[in-house]
């Protein structure tokens, strides 16, 4: 009697397993996503593309002008994968001397929604209660006395649960040119508090933005750039993407610095020679750089999002790849310019 009532135990428990198997092999089959998509991911000039999502859907903002002279063409996808432009998120300032509008890029706090970007190269801030502005400008210089501050990017500390500012900002020592600093935002989103820390400075030749340049009254015999800081935060460490050469020719490309402190420095030993992440590929894709970095619809797999010209290099473009981790740091996992299906999420 006992030994029946061991066996009928023991066929249950199996039984029990057998359909635990297949329910946690479905529950994966139900997580892997198909992914289908076309670069670029839309024919509108939308460069420095930064991605937030919000609402539901993933909003793109880039540096460009919309047919009704609003600044900052904004696309909008509920998949990740098709774009729809709805417009454009700023209307230019009444300041008739105040026409360079770039990178954008937003913060969702409390409610609200902060563009940050640089006007006639100063950064500023506008405000909006909503995604798809409009954004109305806060009427502050962020950096009032600096001559050159562009390519802010908002990043809210895990760690810290502060929000900082990275920018890119001229440094006239030992690499003079255009690098990256960081600093602690004000409760109120619109201004900066405590110290300015260096971030990462240029570091190799191929971020040499141009040789014998005439700037700030003087002949600079090269002068270099690293721009377009974006940070995120992955298994206790910051990984801080930025790009580096000139934003107009094929040396363009996109390195990552890494540091244990949000304030860094950063130290990219992936670059030496070129751009680790993302550079040229000859007849296929064309200076990509400026890039965010996201989540993509599977909410595991990080993808870049990143502009690249057209082949007459005349339009620069918004394109999306996934990221893959590896010893020699992140890298862009097959960057294209035509249809990728890709299965997520992708192994590390």
């Amino acid at each position: 009697m006992k030994l029946t009532e061991l066996l009928k135990c023991l066929l249950h428990t199996v039984v029990i397993c057998i359909f635990a198997g297949v329910g946690f092999a479905e529950n994966k089959k139900q997580q892997s996503i198909i992914l289908k998509y076309t670069n670029p991911v839309s024919e509108h000039y939308l460069a420095d593309p930064f991605v937030l999502y919000t609402n539901g859907c993933w909003y793109a903002y880039g540096t460009g002008q919309t047919e009704d002279g609003s600044q900052f063409p904004i696309l909008k996808s509920s998949d990740f994968a098709n774009w729809q432009f709805v417009g454009g998120a700023l209307k230019p300032l009444t300041d008739p001397n105040l026409n360079l509008y770039w990178a954008p890029e937003v913060a969702h706090h409390d409610g609200k929604y902060y563009l940050y970007y640089a006007g006639d190269m100063k950064m500023r801030v506008a405000v909006s209660n909503n995604p798809e502005g409009p954004f109305e400008d806060a009427g502050v210089l962020l950096f009032p006395n600096l001559e050159f501050s562009i390519d802010g990017h908002p990043f809210l500390d895990p760690v810290s649960r502060k929000w900082y500012l990275f920018f890119a900002r001229d440094y006239f020592d030992q690499r003079p040119g255009t690098a990256l600093a960081v600093v602690e935002l004000g409760k109120d989103m619109i201004s900066t508090q405590g110290t300015v820390y260096t971030v990462m400075r240029a570091f190799a030749d191929w971020q040499i933005y141009e040789r014998n340049r005439n700037l700030y009254d003087r002949l600079w015999l090269a002068w270099y750039t690293v721009e377009g800081p974006f940070v995120i935060y992955k298994n206790g460490q910051y990984y801080c993407f930025y790009s580096g050469g000139n934003w107009q020719t094929k040396g363009y490309g996109v390195g990552c610095g890494i540091s244990d402190k949000v304030t860094g420095p950063y130290k990219d030993s992936w670059s030496k020679k070129s751009a680790s992440v993302l550079s040229t590929i000859p007849n296929k894709l064309i200076g990509p750089g400026h890039n965010s970095v996201i989540l993509g619809p599977d909410e595991k797999t990080y993808f870049i999002v990143y502009h690249s010209w057209n082949t007459q290099q005349t339009v620069r473009q918004m394109c999306i790849d996934p990221i893959v981790w590896t010893k020699n740091g992140p890298k862009c996992y097959k960057p294209s310019r035509e249809t990728k299906v890709i299965n997520l999420p992708l192994a590390d």
